[in-house]
């Protein structure tokens, strides 16, 4: 234990305070959302990376880091959205592996352009109004250092390859199977 490497004071505030932001902000956004536009952030988020693709489609592996999900999480709130009419889940035939894409529906679009407004809202009311313009913009440098500069959001970020058949069984690092995850909320 002598070679552990302890938090000054100052350092366990800002942890405990950092902490204390990544637990409770995801989940005080998510009350938002469902309170304000009847949708949860995950499936808001879900929704808009499929609006950002030219054809309004991606594979659901890609979804899944886009949103930093699980394939289990992502299977089982595409499964929802699915049966509200929002989006639908097409397997590929054909061609190595299992594929199974994702597609945001007309009435996917219109749930996305409604939310939109009410999403910035919140984020602005929660996030980016608390804070001077120039702190924000270190906040975000701040958080892309932390995160390694992966580019969240965005498919085709660094994350775990393998195939991807939508059914909720995660592929581990390049292809090893995984046991599912629980989903979180």
């Amino acid at each position: 234990m002598d070679d552990v490497r302890w938090l000054s004071p100052e350092e366990t505030d800002a942890w405990i305070r950092t902490a204390g932001l990544l637990i409770r902000l995801p989940s005080r956004i998510d009350a938002a959302m469902t309170a304000r536009c009847g949708i949860t952030f995950f499936e808001y988020s879900l929704l808009s990376v499929l609006s950002e693709q030219p054809d309004r489609s991606l594979q659901m592996s890609e979804v899944a880091r886009a949103t930093a999900s699980s394939l289990s999480r992502l299977s089982h709130v595409a499964g929802r959205l699915e049966k509200r009419g929002l989006i639908t889940r097409t397997r590929a035939c054909g061609g190595p592996g299992r594929r199974t894409t994702a597609t945001l529906t007309e009435a996917g679009l219109s749930m996305v352009e409604q939310v939109a407004p009410e999403h910035l809202a919140i984020v602005r009311e929660l996030v980016v109004d608390r804070l001077e313009p120039e702190e924000f913009a270190t906040f975000g440098a701040l958080a892309a250092r932390i995160a390694g500069d992966v580019r969240f959001g965005r498919p085709g970020s660094d994350g775990d390859c393998g195939d991807d058949d939508g059914d909720g069984v995660e592929t581990g690092q390049c292809g090893e199977a995984s046991a599912p995850s629980t989903p979180s909320t």
